[in-house]
């Protein structure tokens, strides 16, 4: 849950500094006082973009900084899958935005992308504003409600995994006939193609060798000149350096004895006698392997030319793309030899995927079918209690193709009165209606989904007296099972019945206009109700009432510990 929100130059606030409770807590205010400015500091924290806007006039940047205690959520995997420090009792999430336009995030003081912020924020809070009733005519948005409530995560992931393979296979079959089409129109030309490279033999790294013979081929005297040259030199009959180095070694070898010095040098020059004798001997294998032959010289010639127009018929740069050109062609060819059997073989894997995706979703509908029967008798219930004593609501299920989240097509159809027609909710409905169904909802979602955080931004729209009371209980009662829910509202009903009640207000200073968000006291708190009541002149009925709206929701709160 949250428990504390820092806010700094953000929009019309200086700076503040909030600590928030378990259970149920109301905000109040007047209109443009700033309550919108808090939701707008959340939304920064739960990944929305920022807007330089935002940053309070004169200030260089603004932070929005929020602390969650998460310790009974089951958080720890995200956190690990993502290289996060987990702490349950403080997880902290930050934004600051400068007027540059350049925006950080940070979970626990790490820095995060945005939409990691974005996924953790919608973990831990869920805004309810006006502008999400318009939601309800959306038929995700209905079908994602049945299946919260249901509860069938495992159902959906197994189907989202069959989903996908099936897709997969379709996609695959549909690939495979586009090509055997295609092949087939120019088979002709493929199969001339495949004859003409298979005719040329080619082997990798085939024209670099052939190309190195010709070269030494066609330069065979120069080669042969310049081996036996170095062989004379190094060892022929007369003046040659391993001549000249016998002597010169002999004679280092007989003034050893009289001069020890020179023995090492000796040493060294008998080994480069040695090794100059070895190379004199390849020098003159090589003399022996070079030869020109005219025959092998014009094969190799022949042999390049073909390759060279091959590749620049092909417009290729190598043997390596040659080959790999030959290899796709023959493959080509054997799957339009092969194709009908290739064929069939994909469209049965495509129809077993089909079957299994098809099971799959028939379960899910079952699921959906057996807790829409129970969704539409307690949400008629509840509406009931809400003020709606003839309501009627129908969750209308009917097939269609399979889809990413099933073959189910969804209509939430509603009707204030027996005698009406049921038709779909977002046609039919008022805003206090909607705002009703919404809240009935949303506290079934609360009851099968953890979510530590609910705020309701004016939910009460539309609606006063008994059944804004029921509103408020209804919200009260679902800050009870571990969750926290705050209410931003303007009606005395709802107000007097949280456990916490914070009040946002503005005052003009020289600096401008600043709005401030205060936790009240008890006396403090009969005051603001007694105001919601009776408007800026607060009289002693108005504080009498107030009390006992208070002493009511008090009496309500104990009855229900």
């Amino acid at each position: 849950m949250l428990t504390q929100l820092y806010i700094k130059n953000f929009a019309l606030i200086d700076e503040l500094d909030m600590d928030f409770r378990s259970g149920f807590s109301v905000i109040t205010g007047e209109t443009g006082a700033g309550k919108s400015i808090i939701l707008g500091a959340l939304g920064l924290v739960m990944g929305q973009r920022a807007d330089v806007k935002s940053i309070k006039h004169g200030a260089e940047k603004c932070t929005v900084e929020a602390h969650f205690n998460i310790a009974h959520y089951g958080l720890e995997s995200f956190f690990e899958q993502n290289d996060l420090d987990y702490d349950a009792n403080d997880c902290i999430i930050r934004r600051e935005i400068n007027v540059s336009g350049k925006s950080r995030a940070f979970i626990n003081d790490a820095p995060a992308p945005l939409a990691l912020v974005k996924e953790l924020g919608e973990r831990l809070i869920d805004i309810h504003s006006q502008h999400q009733n318009l939601l309800l005519n959306k038929e995700d948005f209905q079908l994602n409600v049945i299946d919260l409530i249901a509860q069938n995560s495992a159902q959906l992931a197994e189907y989202a995994e069959a989903y996908d393979k099936y897709k997969a296979a379709e996609k695959e079959l549909r690939q495979l006939e586009e090509l055997i089409s295609g092949n087939k129109e120019r088979e002709d030309y493929l199969r001339f193609q495949h004859a003409e490279l298979e005719e040329a033999k080619l082997e990798d790294g085939q024209q670099e060798s052939l190309e190195q013979e010709s070269e030494i081929m066609s330069h065979a005297e120069d080669i042969k000149a310049a081996l036996y040259q170095a062989v004379e030199g190094i060892d022929g009959e007369s003046n040659s350096m391993l001549g000249s180095l016998h002597t010169y070694v002999g004679k280092l070898h007989d003034i050893e004895e009289i001069y020890p010095n020179v023995k090492e040098l000796a040493e060294r020059l008998d080994n480069c006698y040695v090794e100059l004798k070895d190379i004199a001997q390849d020098l003159g294998s090589q003399v022996e392997d070079v030869d020109f032959d005219p025959q092998r010289l014009d094969e190799i010639t022949q042999r390049l030319n073909i390759i060279y127009s091959l590749e620049k018929k092909y417009r290729l740069d190598s043997v390596a793309e040659l080959i790999a050109m030959h290899n796709d062609i023959k493959q080509q060819l054997q799957h339009i030899d092969n194709g009908d059997a290739d064929l069939e073989e994909m469209r049965k894997k495509k129809e077993q995927m089909l079957a299994i995706c098809t099971e799959k979703a028939a379960k899910l509908t079952a699921i959906r079918q057996e807790k829409a029967q129970q969704i539409e008798q307690q949400l008629q219930s509840m509406l009931m209690e809400l003020g709606i004593p003839k309501v009627q609501f129908k969750i209308a299920l009917s097939a269609k193709e399979l889809s990413p989240n099933g073959c189910d097509k969804v209509s939430f159809l509603f009707s204030a009165n027996t005698n009406t027609a049921l038709q779909p909710v977002s046609q039919v409905a008022s805003g206090g209606e909607i705002a009703r169904v919404m809240l009935s909802l949303k506290a079934m979602i609360s009851n099968a989904v953890k979510l530590p955080t609910i705020i309701f931004d004016e939910i009460d729209t539309g609606v006063s007296g008994r059944v804004a009371e029921k509103m408020a209980n209804i919200m009260a009662d679902m800050g009870k099972t571990d969750r926290q829910v705050i209410a931003i509202t303007h009606l005395p009903q709802i107000a007097a019945l949280g456990t916490t009640h914070y009040m946002v207000s503005k005052e003009e200073t020289d600096q401008g206009t600043v709005s401030h968000m205060c936790l009240l006291n008890p006396s403090e708190r009969v005051g603001e109700i007694a105001k919601m009541l009776s408007g800026s002149d607060v009289s002693a009925a108005a504080i009498d009432n107030a009390k006992t709206l208070l002493g009511i929701q008090l009496k309500y709160r104990n009855s229900n510990i």
